[in-house]
């Protein structure tokens, strides 16, 4: 057959001859996985301790002879290279080893997240159309649910059980790998392949999948990580959130892993009594965690001595309160760098450095990431003060939405990406978050930002958690209402008073008009806050119409 001749190879003359494609150079190989695993091998670091997990640990010559091994394995299970392999596993060894031989394989990579229903499930399995589905035994239930019926469904691995679906090649994690054969180098992906697809958290309850390259994973590595973190090779990385997550996967993989470090996996839900004995357990200096974690840790009141190794923190998903740094760096005594990122830039963006930490804002720009401000006509803020709409522009913005096309239009404007996010640029050069745009209010013609209002609520000490949103009243006008988790429920304090607190510290017409008070906040598998089932919430109090209603519980 004749080579295919491109377009882009004709002269516009027509007087030069086409140059076949195979005699063009073709793109560079590169494969995040052996990235991350095998050429730390190659670099000298092959009898270091690359990951720590409840069963054990894996050196990196050990985890690359894992990844191999899995990798031929899943290639003789019949996964071809772009395919999609979508994994339902908690942070243990196998998940870790499976994400890393699915794109050494040369097929994409899709965690999820493990706390979805069976349906939610299912709508991923389908969406993404996925050929393979690897499982923890715990979700087994689920995924038999989420499987039925798969058109583009080949097989289901399990892990530690026998599988239960009917209709497609099922076996356990134990026979896919028995007798397997290595796959010993790397498929020839190129920087611009596709990996890794990670589904949106759905804070608007419609998950999107976000496609990102094996270049992608590099980048964050070589910008956040080195730059902002200053991860190092002696650094042992501890993360509350999970792989599944943009943030996680960052935290506990990429990062640690494109320098030689050491990453702790632990699959139970983060709980601050117990993570602070792993970060003392396994000495962490880097420890990775969401404002709705920090809260709690700080009322908790733990030894300092179990933080005495971290040298630094890390928080993102939802802006982190002033009060939350302070507390971190007076109790445990390490800074909490807060930042924003997004599923879709795969990680943080704009952070605080060690050192400048601004409380309360998400600090600066990180290298290798533009941002700006626009307003609502598209004009750009060039000064601070003015608060716009928040775009993004890097090399690890993905290519966009899984067939998607309506929102990619609207969200990746050429090489800018609009994030939805409401932000200001200080005086100091630092950027502070006011909200998501569909979260900003207008309360008696003025706009009102809920972080701002969340930020002083959480300045009352009976208070650990705030979240603030807007119903209409009867003449369609926002009206604040607060969500509050105390610290003791037993003492909790009053609506009057909280009320009260807010005129103090802020303009009288920005204080709530009801304070709900609750026993927890309904939340993303991310950590992030869930604010339209706050809004449909406040929507059925009594006195929806912008009178105070009676404090209850959120089921």
């Amino acid at each position: 057959m004749a080579d295919v001749v491109s377009v882009d190879n004709v002269d516009p003359a027509h007087t030069a001859v086409p140059v076949p494609l195979s005699a063009q150079q073709a793109p560079e190989a590169f494969n995040a996985a052996a990235h991350l695993t095998a050429a730390r091998v190659g670099a000298g670091d092959g009898g270091r301790t690359a990951v720590r997990f409840p069963g054990g640990s894996l050196t990196y010559a050990a985890l690359t002879d894992r990844v191999r091994l899995v990798a031929g394995a899943l290639r003789r299970a019949g996964v071809r290279p772009e395919q999609r392999v979508l994994l339902v596993m908690p942070d243990d060894v196998e998940l870790f080893t499976a994400i890393l031989a699915t794109l050494w394989a040369g097929a994409v990579a899709v965690p999820c997240s493990t706390m979805l229903t069976g349906r939610e499930l299912a709508v991923l399995v389908r969406d993404s159309r996925a050929t393979t589905v690897i499982g923890g035994e715990a979700f087994a239930e689920h995924l038999t649910e989420a499987v039925a019926g798969a058109p583009d469904l080949e097989r289901v691995v399990l892990t530690g059980a026998d599988p239960l679906v009917a209709g497609v090649t099922s076996l356990t994690w134990d026979a896919l790998l028995d007798g397997a054969d290595p796959l010993p180098e790397p498929h020839p992906t190129w920087a611009e392949s596709q990996a890794l697809w990670l589904y949106t958290s759905g804070t608007t309850g419609k998950p999107k999948g976000a496609m990102h390259r094996h270049d992608d994973i590099r980048f964050v590595a070589d910008t956040y990580g080195r730059q902002v973190l200053g991860i190092h090779r002696d650094d042992v990385c501890l993360s509350v959130a999970k792989l599944f997550f943009a943030y996680g996967i960052g935290n506990s993989m990429f990062f640690p892993l494109s320098v030689g470090a050491c990453t702790v996996l632990e699959p139970s839900r983060p709980n601050p009594e117990h993570y602070s004995r792993l970060a003392e357990q396994h000495g962490a200096t880097l420890f990775f965690a969401v404002p709705s974690f920090w809260g709690p840790m700080i009322a908790a009141e733990l030894p300092r001595e179990r933080f005495a190794t971290v040298r630094r923190g890390a928080s993102a998903g939802e802006a982190l309160p002033a009060r939350m740094f302070h507390g971190v760096l007076g109790r445990y005594g390490f800074e909490v760098l807060d930042g924003i990122g997004s599923t879709e830039a795969l990680h943080i963006f704009i952070s605080n450095r060690p050192g400048e930490v601004v409380p309360g804002s998400s600090g600066f720009p990180v290298p290798g990431y533009e941002v700006e401000l626009r307003r609502p006509d598209g004009s750009v803020i060039d000064g601070p003060g003015e608060q716009g709409m928040l775009y993004v522009a890097g090399e690890s913005v993905c290519t966009g939405y899984w067939c998607r096309t309506e929102v990619n239009r609207a969200v990746f404007q050429g090489r800018w990406m609009r994030t939805g996010d409401q932000y200001v640029r200080g005086q100091d050069g630092s950027w502070t978050c006011l909200g998501r745009a569909d979260d900003v209010l207008k309360v008696g013609g003025i706009w009102v930002s809920p972080g701002e209002v969340e930020t002083r609520l959480l300045e009352h000490p009976g208070l650990a958690e705030a979240v603030v949103v807007g119903i209409p009243d009867d003449d369609g006008l926002d009206k604040p209402v607060a969500f509050v988790v105390p610290r003791d429920p037993a003492a909790a304090p009053s609506e009057a008073e909280l009320v009260a607190f807010c005129r103090e510290g802020l303009a009288s017409f920005k204080r709530p008009r009801a304070v709900v008070t609750v026993d927890e906040l309904p939340k993303t598998p991310t950590g992030k806050i869930q604010r339209y089932r706050l809004r449909a919430h406040a929507a059925a109090l009594p006195g929806a119409t912008g009178h105070p209603g009676d404090p209850e519980t959120v089921v």
